[in-house]
This record gives structure tokens, C-alpha cells and sequence, in this order.
């Protein structure tokens, strides 16, 4: 495949996974990229990890009695996922963020994971029956107040949230997208829409999750009008007004574009602020109305468009700590199988400002250059380095390997090259490239040796070149441009 092709391979598993080893690439270039982004699209056709094996090593997962079982969970399957069905963990990521719910306030593990799976299954699908399942989703309906949303004492978070975070937005265009008068008929229609109580005792089994249940009597059956429609509506008939809305397919349109593509402004911004790219929100606005809501099928369209594919594009977004972290475990082939450790690996995705299952708000995370401060860099930066420059990973004594197999005289240019392409054509700014080529020839200068010497010099030479490689490695580990996807 050209080289040119392999970096745009490259740039899609970046976006549509975690990235990609170099075996990885070398069988989605041998696919091709038409091919490659099908296959992306259609993880139930790969096969699933192992449920009995995760539930064996990491037993506290079954019960999700505490966060660190159901945090081991979620890095876990992110990882075991990332070479196998890639888009379905990086899809749940992102609807993680966009209907943001969190165990600071929902303080129940197993409903917590419950949601994720849903965000798994149903992520590619229709838009308007992912947001009618997130309607009946214990955790946010308890994250949101609809437990206590009742026919004499409305409560209007939900319908709120629905319609300002998860659906319209507050505006486009310098417009506002619904009223007030919108959100309190959309809380009555959802009255009614409740959790069965949680008064199971947790032994033997651990907890049991939520479940959902519509108690009939509790609900408001008056007329409601709802952005210029009027009837007895009940939550199912909001969704299907609100799915309807060109209001709702930029809100798609924007996020999916914020996520895969380019880094957009905070979503509060966007009444005021237009799209970066306002073609490609178009774009993407029709395909929404064409396929019926579907996400697979704007997915489609973003992957294979000319804006998704261009230059420009390419280590344009802040990666996420989550891409962070699961990147680079993925690269180094650790944690392909259950063990123990994860759990403090998936601490870093805490430290470097996402603490999973738990966002900070109902508004998500921020993203783009909000994830980058002084603090959180370092810690960026430090977990990279740690991990790439352990030659007892896997994944790094393969690329050393590849490296050495592939490069008969390993100079600076060469090593850097070589490393570069192998952590997934990573492309470096010429004065950063510049600098790294700097510091190995320095390395190889203090510690020469003759490979046609000796074989003490000889293994002296081995030695000083793996050192290099190592230290190439850590070094692009620690780019602005390895941060960024």
C-alpha cells in the first residue's frame, strides 16, 4: 500500500479506535481503506472477548460492589476491544461523554456498567431509539431526578437535560432551539417514568442492578403542547418530535464532527458560535435526515468524506486521557488478557482529568485544549514515557525487532523514522524531528562501537542501539504531536 495510504490508515484507527499496531495496519491496508472502515463499522461481526475468563480474574467486576472493579471493567474492555471491535469502545466513550452520568451521584456500580453496555450496543444505531433506551436507563433516570418526577409535583431536570445536552442544544444559528414552556410539558410527558426501588440486600449476589418501570398512575394524561405540537403526550412521543427537529441533527452533527473529525468549541458556545467547518456539518445534517437518524450511516459518510481524509485533519484533536491510556496500552500489547495491575493503569485516566464513569457534570468533560493544563501534561507525558520505554512489554520489543529487521544501518534518521512509523505514523514537526535526531547522535557518539569489532564491542553496539531506540521512543512518547490524534 503507499505510504501515503498507510498514513491515512493510520488516521482513521486513530479517530475510529485507539490506534493501531503496525501488524494492525498492515492488515487493514492489505483490506483497503473502503474496506477497513466497513469492517469499523460492523464490530458485532468480530468476535467477543471471553465474559467467563473476565468474570474469573477479575471477580469483583461480576459484583460492582466499589469503582475499582467497575473502573478495571470499563479500561479492560476498552483495551481487549481496541484490535477487535475498535469503534464500539471509542463509541461508548463517546456517548459516555455526551449523556454524561456519574457515581458521584449514582453510587451503583453494576447500573453505571449497565449504561455503558447500552452505549455498546446500541451506539451505531438510530438515534431516536438510543435516546428512547436512554430515557428508560435506571442510571440516568436516577442521575436526573425522573424518580421523583411525579403528576402533582413535576420535576423538570430531565426534561431540561434532554433537551439542552442531549438532543437540540440550547440554540443555533443565534437562535434559541425551545422554550420553557417546552421543557415543563417535556417533564410531564415523562411522569411516571420511574426505577423499581433498590431494596434487595447485596448478599449473596452483590448488588442487583436497577431496572426501569412506568407506573401508569403516576402519570400526567393532560394535553401538552411541545414545540408547536399539541396532544397527550407521554415521553416516547417527545423523542420522536424531538428526533424530527433540524435542531438535533447540527447537535449530532457537531458532536460527531467535535469527536472524530476536529476540535469544536464547548458545547454552551454553539448558539452563538457556528461550526469550523459549516460544509461539513451539512454534510453530515442531510445524511442524519436521510438514513432515519442512523449513526452507522453518518459515520460512513464522516470517514470516507474529503474533509475527514484531508491533511488537515490528521493529529488536529487533543487526544482524551482515555485515548491516552488505552492507545498506548494497546500499542504495547499489555493487558490482552486479565491480570492483575489494570486498575491502577486505569488510574491514569483519573489523573490526567477523566475519571471515567464519574464526569464531572451533566455537561461532560471538556474537550480539546481544556484537557491540557500543567498538571495533567505531566501526567500525560510521564505515563507514556514510563510505558514505551519498558523493553519488557510486548509490544515494544516488537517494534524493536520490526526496527531492527527492517534498517541494516540504524542511524538517527533511520531510527527515528522507523520508530515513528511503527507507534502508528506518528508525524513529527521537522525542528522537534531535528532535535530527537540531536540527542540520539550525541547517545551514539558517547558510546560507540564497532559493529565489526569484538564481539564485545559488538554487543557494546547492540546495546547503545537499543538504548537509542528506547529513548526514541520515550521522547516521541512525550510530543505534542503523540498527544494528539
Amino acid at each position: 500500500m503507499p505510504e501515503a495510504d498507510r498514513s491515512l490508515m493510520a488516521h482513521l484507527l486513530r479517530r475510529a479506535g485507539f490506534g493501531a499496531t503496525f501488524q494492525e495496519l498492515d492488515r487493514y491496508c492489505q483490506l483497503g481503506y473502503g474496506a477497513a472502515v466497513e469492517e469499523l463499522l460492523h464490530p458485532e461481526q468480530q468476535p467477543a472477548i471471553e465474559e467467563d475468563v473476565l468474570e474469573r480474574y477479575y471477580i469483583d467486576w461480576k459484583e460492582s460492589r466499589n469503582i475499582e472493579g467497575a473502573l478495571t471493567e470499563s479500561v479492560y474492555r476498552m483495551n481487549a476491544y481496541a484490535g477487535l471491535r475498535p469503534l464500539q469502545e471509542k463509541i461508548a466513550l463517546f456517548w459516555h461523554g455526551v449523556f454524561a452520568t456519574g457515581l458521584a451521584k449514582v453510587l451503583h456500580e453494576k447500573t453505571m456498567l449497565n449504561q455503558i453496555d447500552l452505549f455498546r450496543e446500541s451506539g451505531l444505531g438510530n438515534f431516536r431509539d438510543l435516546l428512547l433506551q436512554l430515557a428508560k436507563d435506571p442510571a440516568m433516570i436516577f442521575w436526573l431526578d425522573n424518580n421523583f418526577n411525579h403528576k402533582d409535583a413535576p420535576n423538570e431536570n430531565w426534561g431540561r437535560e434532554l433537551l439542552e445536552l442531549f438532543s437540540l442544544g440550547v440554540g443555533m444559528d443565534g437562535h434559541e432551539n425551545y422554550t420553557e414552556d417546552d421543557v415543563k410539558n417535556a417533564a410531564r410527558a415523562f411522569t411516571g417514568w420511574t426505577i423499581d426501588d433498590d431494596n434487595v440486600a447485596s448478599l449473596p449476589f452483590g448488588k442487583l442492578p436497577w431496572r426501569f418501570c412506568y407506573l401508569p398512575e403516576d402519570h400526567d394524561e393532560g394535553e401538552k403542547t411541545f414545540m408547536g405540537h399539541t396532544g397527550n403526550f407521554n415521553g416516547e412521543d417527545i423523542i420522536d418530535i424531538i428526533a424530527q427537529q433540524p435542531a438535533t441533527a447540527r447537535f449530532i452533527s457537531r458532536h460527531l464532527y467535535n469527536f472524530f473529525v476536529a476540535d469544536e468549541p464547548q458545547v454552551p458556545a454553539w448558539q452563538h458560535t457556528p461550526p469550523g467547518d459549516p460544509e461539513a456539518i451539512r454534510i453530515l445534517e442531510e445524511e442524519y435526515f436521510r438514513s432515519n437518524y442512523n449513526i452507522r450511516s453518518m459515520l460512513k459518510v464522516l470517514f470516507n468524506s474529503d474533509f475527514f481524509k484531508s491533511d488537515q485533519a490528521r493529529f488536529a484533536k487533543v487526544k482524551s486521557p482515555a485515548e491516552v491510556v488505552v492507545g498506548t496500552l494497546h500499542l504495547l500489547g499489555d493487558f490482552t488478557f486479565p491480570k492483575r495491575g489494570i486498575f491502577d493503569v486505569a488510574l491514569g485516566c483519573r489523573y490526567m482529568g477523566q475519571d471515567l464513569l464519574n464526569p464531572p457534570s451533566v455537561e461532560g468533560w471538556h474537550t480539546g485544549e481544556e484537557w491540557i493544563d500543567s498538571g495533567s501534561l505531566v501526567e500525560r507525558v510521564n505515563f507514556v514515557a514510563d510505558q514505551v520505554g519498558d523493553i519488557r512489554q510486548p509490544g515494544v520489543r516488537e517494534i524493536v525487532d520490526a526496527l531492527f529487521d527492517r534498517t541494516s544501518e540504524l542511524d538517527p534518521e533511520s531510527i527515528i523514522d522507523g520508530c515513528l512509523e511503527l507507534m502508528g505514523h506518528v508525524q513529527l514537526h521537522e525542528k522537534n524531528k531535528n532535535h530527537l535526531a540531536g540527542q540520539i547522535r550525541s547517545m551514539l557518539d558517547r558510546r560507540s562501537g564497532s559493529v565489526s569489532g569484538s564481539p564485545g564491542e559488538h554487543r557494546l553496539a547492540e546495546d547503545t542501539v537499543l538504548h537509542c531506540v528506547l529513548h526514541c521512543m520515550k521522547m516521541i512518547g512525550s510530543t505534542r504531536e503523540y498527544q494528539f490524534a
